[in-house]
């Protein structure tokens, strides 16, 4: 006679089974790496703004009075 197996142990799958995509980077590094690109971007911006500088005074507009300004600070 033939021997019985048992068959209570394996797990039967019906249907297709779904193959899980494994993330070329990690959810923690790949956070990490945006953050650290963020924070250099924002950092050479401040220090460009930083840097440069301020143009010069003009002339100032057509009809300015100077004493209308003195007169409002007080």
């Amino acid at each position: 006679m033939a021997k019985k197996t048992n068959n209570s142990n394996r797990e039967r799958k019906i249907g297709k089974q779904v193959v899980e995509k494994k993330p070329l980077v990690d959810h923690k590094t790949k956070n990490l790496i945006w953050t650290v690109i963020t924070i250099i971007i924002l950092l050479i911006f401040f220090i460009v703004n930083n840097t440069r500088d301020e143009p010069e005074e003009g002339p100032y507009p057509p009809n300015y009075n100077s004493q209308q300004t003195n007169n409002s600070e007080n």
